[in-house]
């Protein structure tokens, strides 16, 4: 059992808490002002022994800025490269500038709620507060597994803003992407199958010769090239994993033509020299050129895959062809993202469920009552 003892200091009495650590060891804390204070912590102390939650003081006297880095870096070997840069980023920009210097154990609940409301008070977004409190938050998880601290100090926070509503979507119809193919010149081709296979940017350049089995109608997404900081990283997919895109047959014609004299490892749809294609600059690419001359709605080349989406749905593919076509991870997924393609399935089921009533009878049964 602890065992409370005073002493005399020039500001006064002060007490000291006397206890065993689970291994035994003898330790101290001291510098409490009250007897009651000390006959607190002795208590909590001996909670913690038996709940197996006791963690030594001293564990917690590190910095944040001396886990940071460490936390970062276990990150980077499991992320894709954009996802640890806003990472990165937002340890660098808003995290380390505020806690770098602080003791794990000098952090709470309140100075983490003061620190959310004077960012949303700068003009932060949601999404960039969140992330900033997803890096702290993520990294005191990781102090608490390494049992420098018992809890986790920054969890339960009440004041973290709400993402809005993103703007609505843009869908091309088949004659809009068609314009639009036709005044992308070259990268016509590209276009199209941005619009109906719904690949992401990174899955459609990385696209190689061997990717394709145009007699079968299929194009396997293997490789995902994504630009960061105008470096092109190549790794897998999104998900992870490899899948199979079904192309429509008047596609296999462009894109047999786009392949005419390539290698089975060439690029698809290469950039100069038979480089990854960089992404079109927003304001004065060959992409913003292409919707302009085309007269369509304002778009990125993202967006395309929204429309192919739309295309697919229309067309009368069902959530789970079309999850895999868009390699999200469940169809959960894809009708969060795409609920209001759906809306008119809404009305269908009606409509049938009354086709069937009827033709039982039990439509006029009702009526009749």
């Amino acid at each position: 059992m602890a065992t409370i003892e005073s002493y005399d200091t020039a500001a006064g009495k002060r007490w000291r808490v006397r206890y065993r650590t689970p291994d035994r060891r003898q330790t101290d804390k001291r510098g409490f002002t009250s007897k009651r204070l000390a006959q607190d912590f002795a208590a909590t102390v001996e909670v913690e022994k038996m709940r197996g939650e006791y963690v030594p003081p001293k564990l917690g006297r590190i910095t944040l800025g001396e886990l940071g880095p460490n936390w970062l870096q276990r990150k980077e070997s499991t992320l894709k490269p954009s996802a640890y840069r806003s990472l990165e980023t937002s340890w660098r920009v808003h995290v380390e500038p505020r806690w770098g210097d602080r003791r794990l154990t000098d952090v709470d609940l309140d100075a983490v709620e003061s620190w959310i409301a004077s960012m949303v008070r700068a003009g932060s977004g949601a999404t960039v507060v969140i992330r900033a409190y997803g890096v702290l938050a993520g990294i005191l998880d990781s102090a608490v597994k390494a049992r420098r601290l018992a809890k986790n100090p920054a969890r339960g926070v009440e004041n973290l803003p709400r993402k809005g509503r993103k703007a609505v979507r843009v869908y091309l119809s088949h004659e809009q992407v068609a314009q639009l193919a036709a005044a992308a010149g070259q990268h016509r081709a590209l276009v199209l199958v941005l619009a109906y296979c719904g690949l992401r940017w990174g899955e459609a350049i990385g696209l190689r010769v061997r990717h394709l089995d145009l007699l079968r109608g299929r194009l396997t997404v293997v490789d995902n090239a994504v630009q960061v900081d105008n470096v092109v990283h190549v790794g897998t997919p999104k998900s992870h994993e490899q899948r199979s895109v079904p192309v429509p047959a008047f596609l296999v014609t462009v894109l047999a033509r786009q392949c005419e004299g390539k290698g089975l490892d060439d690029l698809v749809f290469p950039g100069p020299n038979g480089a990854y294609l960089r992404r079109s600059v927003s304001s004065t690419g060959w992409f913003t050129r292409a919707v302009s001359k085309a007269g369509v709605p304002r778009l990125t080349p993202h967006d395309l895959r929204h429309t192919a989406a739309s295309l697919a749905v229309s067309a009368g593919a069902n959530v789970k062809a079309l999850q895999r076509m868009l390699g999200h991870a469940s169809a959960a997924m894809t009708l969060d993202v795409y609920a209001d393609l759906f809306d008119d399935d809404l009305e269908a089921v009606g409509t049938a469920l009354d086709r069937a009533a009827s033709a039982a009878g039990v439509g006029k049964l009702w009526a009749v009552e």
